[in-house]
């Protein structure tokens, strides 16, 4: 190979009279810092404007030498070049001769997401929500309620719908998102998590953060768009399957069922410090670029000074300023986000779930009358609550084990 360029893996053998090679970057300037990284394996960085500036130069063909003379011209002062060729190395912006310059390959269904997230689309949206209040208007029966989940008194049934039946659903929200990311050309990507004690659908855009801001609300508010159409969609077709007496049919009765999971699901979005569509929405707004990860810092350190423990010094220093703003009082609503979950867990949730086990296992110990069809529901009920507290729990020993590492900002939505 040609020896006019300089290795990437040998940093302390590097020439300043020769060029560098890149990787095909992306640039997003916004204000006084720019966002630059690599489309093709969705990697990122927040470089301040200058330094951008000399990335930009090298992406050029300046030599190192020719960079730094640019800068020290340009700002008034020398750069440490070796220093900055070494963090675009770990940063993963520099190749090697020999090494091909991999582009971001075109993404599937880009066409399908701008039909869909079109002025048409909106349309149909808007028509879809109109005919909805509009029908819930004129029957207040049809207006989803809590009492719409037991549309039998199967236990095994319910549990079906409250929980496996609706997952279809989660997944279009979550398809939604990744659509209307790839709508931008985006690389998204579909994976299971978990929310403190709620396993979750997420869908990873790391590429956002490439996106002018204006942009980004479409991808991030995608899924609750979705739901909307979907609460709509399920009322509409539970007013048309009504029998000629006007009262539901059992198709009207699970399709309100459902409208009321999703109306729960549209709730749980506001539970922003869970990290949901909202919370990117939010952090969008307010420019900051890691700000659950520095509210947590600000909340770590606050219990270390109130617990009279040693807080390091630098524990904030490489905050972003904004985040660090931001988080004086984002974290104060983080705690009290964690408090109403946990209130919710010990004061909702499990006696809830006591009564409904206790009925249960009453079938099993109870003097009284069993039929077979009861004690077969009861086991099923039991075998589909146990297997999701596997779940979970494999989550939570899969979180332990996983090693943190940097994440792009605005990257992730939940449901």
């Amino acid at each position: 190979m040609s020896s006019s360029t300089t290795r990437a893996s040998d940093p302390g053998q590097r020439a300043h009279d020769r060029p560098v090679l890149l990787h095909s970057l992306v640039f997003l300037d916004e204000g006084e810092e720019v966002t630059v990284g690599r489309a093709d394996v969705d990697g990122y960085a927040v470089l301040p404007v200058e330094g951008a500036g000399l990335l930009r130069r090298l992406e050029a063909g300046l030599t190192p030498g020719e960079a730094a003379d640019w800068y020290e011209s340009t700002y008034g002062e020398r750069v440490d070049i070796d220093g900055f060729l070494d963090d675009l190395d770990e940063l993963g912006f520099l190749r090697d001769p020999g090494e091909a310059a991999h582009s971001p390959a075109p993404v599937r269904w880009e066409r399908l997401a701008r039909m869909v997230f079109s002025h048409a689309g909106a349309g149909c949206l808007a028509a879809a929500l109109i005919a909805c209040v509009i029908v819930m208007l004129r029957s207040p029966s049809l207006v989803p309620g809590y009492h719409d989940l037991f549309f039998t008194r199967s236990m095994t049934v319910l549990e079906l719908v409250t929980f496996l039946g609706q997952f279809p659903l989660i997944l279009l929200h979550e398809t939604a998102h990744a659509l209307a990311g790839r709508r931008l050309g985006l690389r998204t990507r579909l994976s299971v998590d978990r929310r403190m004690y709620y396993v979750v659908f997420v869908t990873e855009m790391d590429g956002l953060v490439t996106v002018p801001r204006r942009k980004r609300y479409v991808p991030m508010l995608a899924g609750m768009l979705t739901d909307l159409l979907v609460l709509a969609v399920l009322v509409l077709a539970a007013d048309v399957t009504r029998r000629p007496d006007g009262a539901l049919s059992l198709a009207g009765s699970v399709a309100l069922a459902f409208a009321y999971l999703t109306l729960l699901r549209l709730a749980w979005q506001f539970f922003f410090y869970l990290q949901t569509d909202l919370y990117y929405v939010i952090v969008t707004v307010l420019g900051c670029v890691d700000l659950q990860g520095t509210a947590r810092r600000v909340l770590r350190d606050r219990l270390g000074w109130a617990l009279r423990r040693p807080v390091p010094r630098d524990d904030l220093a490489s905050a972003h300023p904004r985040d660090l703003a931001v988080a004086r009082w984002y974290s104060w609503l983080l705690l009290v986000g964690w408090t109403a979950s946990i209130a919710i867990l010990i004061a909702g949730v499990i006696p809830a779930a006591t009564h409904v086990l206790a009925t249960v296992f009453d079938r099993f110990a109870g003097s009284g009358p069993r039929s077979a069809s009861d004690l077969a529901d009861s086991i099923v009920f039991v075998l589909l609550n146990l297997a999701q507290l596997v779940v979970l729990a494999a989550f939570m020993l899969r979180d332990r084990s996983r090693r943190p590492g940097p994440r792009s900002r605005h990257g992730r939505t939940a449901n």
